[in-house]
């Protein structure tokens, strides 16, 4: 993942991985976006997050995902 997306460090939120800049946990994200909140919703609730955080975040995360799929799949 792109440098300055997510942090993870010991000193913040026990090692959890945040949004960088943040103490805002990615999963926070994850259980807005699985409970059906839009991201504008989580952006409200959490304006230290900024959009394109989110976006590169999702794109990220979408990207490892099917990478991983396509593994498994070739193996």
């Amino acid at each position: 993942m792109k440098d300055g997306i997510v942090s993870i460090s010991p000193e913040v939120m026990g090692g959890t991985a945040v949004f960088a800049g943040t103490r805002v946990p990615v999963q926070t994200l994850l259980d807005y976006l699985e409970q059906g909140e839009t991201i504008d919703s989580f952006l409200e609730g959490f304006p230290t997050v900024s959009r394109p955080q989110v976006v590169e975040f999702l794109e990220a995360s979408t990207a490892a995902a099917l990478a991983q799929l396509n593994h498994e799949i070739a193996a």
